[in-house]
């Protein structure tokens, strides 16, 4: 039989091709034009994990700072960066603390670079000496104002007291800020300070002394002493003062003021 089959050379296969399903070509060609009458699918491919901190790997005190994603401070985009890292690290400052502040999450909330910050400020030091003595620089030059003018000594002290209640309560956060940090300054910013702190004090003293020495103000308490009155009352301003309670910034100075005229009438 072999031997037969060998000479013969190969067959053809007769063996049945498996039945084919009904419809089966149809079927695809039906699936085919349904699929191209419905248009392109949305891509259901399952995106990739985001990165842990995916806010542009924005702190948690920095995303807390404003609207969105939080990391960018307050201060408009086309503010100098000087003034977008003040008012970045004074929102951090008065939020959590200067020394739970960090100097990334400084200049993440600022929107610029370490680079830029140590620019400008040569440390997170810097940036609170500059927090506080930007209002000490505006409080001085509107002292300096009122004591130069030719109004009545009288006048002149009422107004220099009323105002540096403004300014402080209109700072608050910066003159808070400082009060409560300003034991981490190094040496040297916080001689500077105390040095620029009294020029101010002995500025708004010499008022008080001038209208002492004309018989203006009372004698009977020393100059000193009034001036470090009506200044504790302003460096307390923090501990109680909210805008949204009954008296202005206004009233508040004016109360303040009459204060310390009344102490001072003969």
């Amino acid at each position: 039989m072999s031997d037969a089959r060998a000479a013969a050379g190969p067959q053809p296969d007769t063996t049945p091709a498996p039945p084919r399903r009904a419809g089966g070509e149809a079927n695809r060609k039906t699936q085919r034009d349904a699929r191209a009458a419905a248009g392109p699918q949305p891509d259901t491919t399952p995106a990739p994990p985001r990165r842990a901190g995916g806010d542009g790997g924005a702190s948690p005190a920095v995303r807390a700072l404003g609207e969105g994603e939080g990391t960018r401070c307050t201060a408009p985009e086309g503010e100098p960066v000087p003034q977008r890292l003040l008012a970045a690290a004074t929102r951090l400052f008065a939020d959590r603390g200067y020394d739970r502040t960090s100097v990334q999450e400084i200049v993440e909330a600022a929107g610029v670079t370490k680079g830029a910050l140590y620019h400008y400020f040569g440390s997170k030091d810097d940036l609170l000496h500059e927090v506080y003595g930007r209002v000490l620089r505006l409080q001085q030059e509107r002292l300096d104002a009122f004591a130069d003018s030719p109004a009545p000594v009288e006048k002149r002290l009422r107004e220099a007291a009323a105002d540096v209640v403004v300014t402080t309560i209109e700072n608050l956060d910066d003159t808070t800020i400082f009060f409560r940090s300003m034991h981490h300054l190094g040496p040297e910013k916080l001689a500077q300070v105390r040095a620029e702190r009294r020029r101010y004090h002995e500025r708004f003293r010499a008022l008080v002394e001038e209208g002492q020495r004309s018989g203006v103000f009372t004698a009977a308490t020393p100059a000193d002493l009034v001036v470090d009155y009506h200044f504790g009352s302003v460096h307390h301003l923090g501990a109680w003062y909210r805008a949204e309670g009954r008296l202005s910034a206004q009233q508040v100075a004016g109360h303040l003021a009459d204060l310390l005229m009344r102490a001072l009438r003969p």
